[in-house]
């Protein structure tokens, strides 16, 4: 079967008639005949009914055509999507654990080159989420951590789902906390320090294995323990509630992030953070573009960037 043909069958079945079919197509009325002759025995089904006054649809000719006018539609919708001299909208999409760096980068990206047409998707989401979206392509890239505890378990489900993880920078953990929480008159904290305080932390949907936790030390006990969605969730029960995250120290005065304070905490671990990408897909022009932005805003924030690709 070729388009072509599908498409010859379509002006047929409009007109009722070869000979006018072969007018409007211009060509020859037996090499169209010859064109539906190869098709209906390709498929073993006669389509037409042929008299003298013209030509009908089968029944099975009517089935024929219902389902060679979806493909048609789809050919139609590639050539007006790719076609030669259309103006293609620019798709990208990132799947991320919660981290301001990330927002800011996209931020510049759909600034920088977005245009008229684009179509974008940022995804702060469940660390399985992240994994999964890049495995199954609905992200180019995935933003995560991986740390002493969860790196053995975390990079054996990389590998398995054919990613790879490219480390961009070492960060120490730091205690998220309101501006006005007593504990910010500290230079560093201990985990003493927090004991009395609600310990936030972002929920991993059906995923309950710490090892996919946003936050590290995750298998502390806590006598106050709230889990959320949403980053501006988090910073409100901060500042509502003295509650508190451990990040990565990183705070975006542009995303509103002034009422919040980020302090050192004293503990022996460290988190790498990275992107993940597929390990048989090339990335495209604005993937290499954003992860470029990327890694500006993280020297922005004054942390050195790995040199890898």
């Amino acid at each position: 079967m070729r388009i072509q043909q599908l498409r010859y069958l379509e002006k047929i079945a409009t007109t009722g008639s070869i000979n006018e079919a072969a007018k409007q197509l211009f060509i020859s009325q037996p090499s169209l005949s010859q064109a539906m002759k190869e098709l209906e025995k390709e498929y073993q089904v006669q389509l037409f009914y042929r008299h003298k006054t013209g030509i009908t649809l089968t029944d099975a000719g009517r089935e024929f055509i219902n389902y060679s006018r979806s493909v048609l539609d789809q050919v139609n919708l590639l050539n007006e999507h790719f076609g030669q001299g259309t103006v293609r909208k620019r798709i990208f999409s990132v799947s991320a654990q919660h981290y301001a760096f990330v927002v800011n980068a996209f931020v510049e990206l759909v600034k920088e080159i977005g245009g008229d047409t684009y179509q974008f998707t940022l995804r702060e989401t469940e660390t399985a989420n992240v994994l999964n979206d890049v495995q199954t392509l609905k992200s180019e890239l995935g933003v995560i951590y991986l740390n002493k505890f969860n790196q053995t378990v975390l990079s054996r489900l990389i590998a398995d789902k054919d990613l790879s993880f490219v480390p961009l920078f070492e960060a120490h953990p730091h205690v998220f906390v309101g501006r006005d929480n007593p504990l910010t008159h500290k230079h560093e904290l201990t985990l003493d320090d927090l004991r009395d305080y609600p310990y936030l932390s972002y929920e991993q949907g059906d995923t309950s294995s710490f090892y996919f936790a946003e936050e590290i030390l995750s298998t502390l006990p806590h006598k106050k323990h709230i889990r959320i969605s949403d980053r501006a969730t988090i910073f409100n029960l901060m500042v509502g509630l003295n509650g508190y995250t451990i990040s990565s120290g990183i705070i975006s005065s542009e995303l509103n992030d002034e009422k919040i304070v980020a302090i050192p905490l004293k503990v022996d671990d460290a988190m790498t953070l990275g992107y993940l990408r597929h390990k048989k897909i090339e990335l495209s022009a604005t993937a290499q573009r954003y992860l470029t932005l990327l890694k500006q805003h993280i020297q922005g924030y004054g942390f050195d960037v790995f040199n890898n690709n």
